[in-house]
């Protein structure tokens, strides 16, 4: 089987497999990996056809969870940014031994609006399929953009994302379009409800993706799971508010 791109950093007696979003990498921890190292040996990685992780066509939700699992420690914390916070779950209900802790950040079990379910309406993720085809760079650069707007520092944090996006070989419109249609099309809401692990879910305040909306319904869904919002962050609160974000993961690495 081919393997995808991973390193290890720390010297942490836990293991914290980390993994990004649509469109990026595993450069987009970088501003957080001095303050996580001590706690935590970091595992980082690129999902497979992103960043260093080339080669590989659109996989399903399904086919990416095995894939990352196959090169992962036998147990960790799993933390999951938007489209990671998908595969991350899928690994928590694939295999649940292997997951002490799941975190998902930014994240949803169900992207698309839906009837009485907030989220982001179904035609413009369709719409940025559709451009993908024309101009994928330009694409994922607005979707970038969306990522930080309305934050102090979103001019800065939407240039950090890209600059990890253009450090690395840009993922090919293929394996873009299978990961928005995995956001166009998953729904773990659900299934989710049976996972034993703890299990904690960061947001953003301000996010434009993931609706603060959806908070109190999956507080009252998955009671067994806890909830934290960053007042004055958007959609990549860790680089906004990295402090406040390893605070918040710190009650993983030492719960109470």
């Amino acid at each position: 089987m081919k393997e995808i791109w991973w390193e290890t950093k720390g010297e942490g007696d836990r293991h914290l497999v980390l993994l990004h979003g649509w469109g990026l990498n595993a450069q987009v921890w970088d501003c957080i990996v001095p303050q996580l190292r001590s706690q935590f040996t970091l595992h980082l990685v690129d999902l497979p056809g992103y960043g260093r992780s080339g080669g590989f066509p659109a996989m399903s939700l399904q086919e990416m969870a095995q894939t990352v699992l196959a090169q992962a420690p036998q147990r960790a914390v799993w933390l999951g940014w938007s489209l990671g916070g998908l595969v991350a779950s899928q690994i928590a209900l694939t295999a649940p031994s292997r997951v002490s802790a799941l975190v998902t950040v930014a994240s949803s079990p169900c992207f698309s609006a839906q009837e009485a379910w907030p989220g982001i309406k179904p035609e413009v993720l369709a719409g940025f399929q559709h451009q993908l085809s024309e101009d994928f760079q330009r694409t994922v650069e607005r979707f970038l953009a969306l990522q930080t707007l309305g934050t102090e520092t979103a001019r800065q944090d939407a240039r950090r994302l890209k600059e990890a996006v253009l450090s690395l070989p840009m993922p090919g419109a293929e394996v873009l379009n299978g990961g928005l249609e995995i956001l166009k099309t998953a729904d773990l809401r659900t299934v989710l409800t049976s996972l034993q692990m703890p299990f904690l879910r960061l947001y953003g305040h301000l996010d434009g993706l993931v609706p603060r909306k959806i908070v109190p319904l999956l507080d009252s869904l998955w009671p067994q799971s806890k909830s934290v919002i960053f007042p004055k962050a958007a959609h990549a609160p860790f680089i906004s508010h990295p402090d406040a974000f390893c605070e918040a993961l710190a009650a993983i690495n030492h719960p109470a």
